[in-house]
């Protein structure tokens, strides 16, 4: 069991913080060096052109760094979290969509003004060279993955379908490559830019490479995950037990989740994202969910020996991020089984837990959290009942009343989105220092 009190950061710069740092230095400098590339290189064949070009560089440093957020860098990954990296990569990506339209609108009006043509008559001109064809296609394609991941839309299509038609980004991304390289006015305007361009590119894709296939398919092939067991919780909670190799070598923490897919019990392609329930021990994982869908119902058919595919660990949600010896534990339904495992961990500083639920018997793995509380000398408080019945226990009056100082503490939460929100709301209200609080969205978009 790992001694946390020794990781507390008190005075150095919080991983988070660094991990922002670092990639938005990385982010300015390349920036720096696009916008000298189009100082020294950008001029085109008339002002619209020449402007039309410094949208295009820009668009394609957006594009690596849309590659880089989403290539589940472990040392992002566990200082940033997925969420975050995921809310980023959307708003980049809308961003990017902006900025490829506005490339593509310049590129024909300023070709239209150098032949005096009609923007239809170019355009079609246009698509007769190849290179500009395929600069065409990926912002048509841009264009279908912008509309299906709006909200609106989005929240109508099943995960998978939505992921599948996702996947076309990497079809975008590589015509824009093959287009940028046959645009040798930006991509070989000089030896440095051709090799900066290169190196950056080979960069973004072996970054995605190496994080969505190199690492889960030699992780997977080294532990050869399977079930040892499966233990139902409730009548509607079920805990897997998953064995494997070498386990004390795979780099899981206590909050982190994973990825998990049950090749024997529903389709390759479809996974759900579960937290550890358990600290890992190098000897076993354990994942505890509730039965909200179809994947998640059938957990508790799983025969021993089941073999499992895992991809992760993922997460910020750690002890990594402790800044004070006291804690709260915040969590809301299911979301205990991130906490549980935190509390397992936790070896020293004084612990609260509270534990939100409809009912007592809605508590899944309390037995549990008393057990290691009674063995820390911590509290636990089970909080009843409905909101929409009076019961409001987050409050700022009534957190504060169940845990006075707070705001000399560190704060993880994990539950439903609601909930969280009005916690974190109370957390600001309350004055806590936004490093002491620590929230994570566990999921895969």
């Amino acid at each position: 069991m790992t001694d946390t009190t020794s990781r507390i950061r008190t005075g150095s710069v919080p991983p988070a913080v660094a991990a922002r740092w670092a990639l938005g230095t990385f982010v300015v400098l390349n920036l720096l060096i696009v916008e000298t590339l189009f100082i020294t290189e950008g001029s085109g064949k008339n002002g619209t052109l020449t402007v039309a070009k410094f949208f295009g560089l820009h668009a394609a440093l957006l594009m690596l760094l849309q590659l880089l957020l989403i290539a589940r860098i472990p040392w992002l990954d566990r200082r940033i979290g997925m969420d975050r990296l995921t809310v980023w990569h959307r708003w980049t990506g809308f961003t990017l969509l902006w900025l490829v339209l506005t490339h593509a609108f310049l590129v024909v009006l300023g070709y239209a003004r150098l032949d005096d043509a009609s923007m239809t008559k170019t355009f079609l001109a246009l698509a007769g060279v190849p290179a500009s064809l395929l600069g065409m296609l990926a912002a048509a394609v841009f264009v279908a993955i912008a509309v299906v991941s709006t909200r609106a839309l989005r929240r109508r299509l099943p995960y998978e379908v939505w992921h599948g038609l996702h996947l076309l980004i990497y079809l975008a991304l590589g015509l824009a490559f093959v287009h940028q390289l046959q645009e040798t006015t930006t991509f070989t305007s000089s030896a440095f830019a051709e090799l900066y361009w290169w190196a950056l590119w080979l960069l973004a894709f072996g970054a995605l490479v190496a994080g969505r296939i190199a690492i889960p398919v030699w992780r997977n092939a080294y532990h050869r995950f399977q079930v040892s067991a499966v233990t139902p919780e409730s009548h509607d909670v079920v805990s897997v037990y998953v064995t494997g190799r070498h386990l004390d070598r795979f780099p899981a923490r206590a909050g982190q989740f994973c990825i998990w897919r049950f090749p024997g019990h529903r389709n390759w392609w479809l996974a759900n994202p579960f937290s550890l329930s358990a600290a890992p021990d190098g000897r076993s994982l354990r994942l505890t969910a509730r039965a909200v869908g179809s994947g998640s119902a059938g957990l508790r058919h799983l025969a021993a020996g089941t073999r499992v595919f895992v991809e992760g660990p993922y997460g910020a949600f750690t002890s990594l991020h402790r800044t004070r010896p006291g804690s709260v534990l915040i969590a809301g339904g299911v979301g205990i089984t991130p906490v549980r495992a935190l509390l397992e961990e936790q070896s020293g500083g004084d612990v609260v837990v509270l534990y939100r639920v409809r009912t007592e018997q809605d508590a899944v793995l309390v037995e549990e959290i008393r057990r290691l509380l009674a063995v820390r000398g911590g509290r636990l408080h089970l909080l009843t009942g409905r909101t929409g019945e009076g019961a409001r226990p987050f409050e700022p009056q009534n957190l504060h009343a169940l845990v006075p100082d707070i705001t000399e503490r560190d704060i993880y939460v994990c539950g439903p989105p609601a909930m969280t929100s009005a916690v974190l709301g109370t957390l600001r209200h309350l004055g806590v220092p936004g490093r002491q609080v620590h929230a994570e969205k566990f999921g895969m978009a």
